[in-house]
């Protein structure tokens, strides 16, 4: 019995040394690391460009749904985020900032091409067809919905206002809530950068 119990006293001592010391950072958003969702997506970029999360390998991608006639959360964050990147300075250019319609119906190409790159010309503006978005939201756990409006033809999209963060190996990392203060991104990002 003593040494079955000094082995277990042995055995839990490793696994507690085994632990993710390598991942395990002092985050100021919600840890995501080792979460099943949220692998990868299959869009089209403001450019007309496919993609995939394997084209941002070597970047930190942030990752937020929302759309372009979002009357508050959707450009509030966009705003947050560009004021992220200032923060940043010159690792700026080690993250991407990812905008997900969840609009396909009236977020075109072309207004995704306008509307994103205000905020900051280095972000994206991703979108694809009804189905994509459906799998994409539904890989990463995003929930939206049409509210039919008060005229006829018009809508609103209640929609998850959480972004996503991922790191340089593409792994989902963090929840960044709405509203997050901006020195707490920051901070989590320059953890992921270094």
């Amino acid at each position: 019995m003593k040494k079955l119990f000094a082995f277990a006293v042995i055995a839990m001592t490793l696994l507690a040394g085994c632990g993710d010391k390598a991942t395990k950072l002092d985050f100021k958003s919600t840890d995501l690391t080792g979460a099943a969702f949220g692998r990868d997506f299959a869009l089209t970029d403001h450019n007309g460009q496919p993609r995939t999360m394997a084209d941002f390998k070597g970047k930190v991608v942030i990752m937020f749904f929302g759309y372009t006639q979002c009357p508050d959360v959707c450009p509030t964050t966009m705003a947050e985020m560009s004021e992220v990147m200032k923060q940043l300075g010159p690792q700026a250019d080690q993250v991407q900032v990812l905008f997900v319609t969840i609009d396909p119906e009236r977020d075109t190409q072309k207004l995704l091409a306008e509307y994103v790159p205000a905020f900051d010309k280095r972000f994206l503006g991703l979108y694809g067809t009804a189905e994509q978005t459906a799998a994409v939201g539904k890989e990463f756990k995003v929930l939206y919905n049409k509210v039919p409006g008060k005229e006829p033809g018009s809508y609103s999209m209640d929609h998850t206002a959480a972004s996503y963060v991922f790191d340089k190996q593409g792994k989902l990392r963090l929840l960044l809530r709405p509203g997050q203060p901006t020195a707490s991104t920051v901070h989590d990002l320059k953890l992921l950068l270094s």
